[in-house]
């Protein structure tokens, strides 16, 4: 399922997906397919991977230190995402 939700974030931004922090003038934000209901759905999808993978292995503490320093990551990633859309969009 976190596949699904990664490939149907990625299709949905079509060509603007890359894994740079890039803001292109003159486009709009992308509210179709998973981004109608979140605002990072790929970032749902390798959270949930970070959580679930270790899970299958019954490897407990790995997907604790994997879900925190993920975390710690998104939260910085997503608050640049963020700052480069405000700066464009006002």
């Amino acid at each position: 399922c976190t596949q699904a939700l990664r490939y149907w974030a990625l299709f949905s931004l079509g060509r603007c997906w890359n894994t740079k922090i890039l803001v292109i003038p003159g486009t709009n934000l992308v509210r179709k397919g998973p981004y109608q209901w979140f605002k990072h759905p790929n970032y749902l999808a390798v959270a949930l991977e970070f959580l679930l993978l270790p899970l299958l292995f019954q490897a407990y503490a790995t997907a604790l230190l994997f879900t925190v320093l993920n975390a710690a990551v998104m939260y910085i990633r997503i608050r640049t995402e963020e700052q480069a859309l405000e700066k464009l969009h006002h």
